[in-house]
């Protein structure tokens, strides 16, 4: 599961695939909401805002 901002949004998409060898989902955080998880603020690789979630 990786948090990313879209700069970082084809290298997570690519680490997924790498490591599962398949595609990832992504969700857009700006749309949609988790009861039960707070997503990070922030990208995993840098400081922008954390948009997407590649699980």
């Amino acid at each position: 599961m990786h948090v990313v901002c879209i700069d970082h949004l084809e290298i997570a998409i690519d680490e997924f695939v790498d490591e599962y060898e398949e595609a990832p989902d992504i969700v857009d955080l700006e749309k949609t909401r988790f009861s039960a998880w707070e997503p990070p603020d922030c990208c995993e690789r840098c400081s922008a805002p954390g948009r997407f979630l590649v699980v």
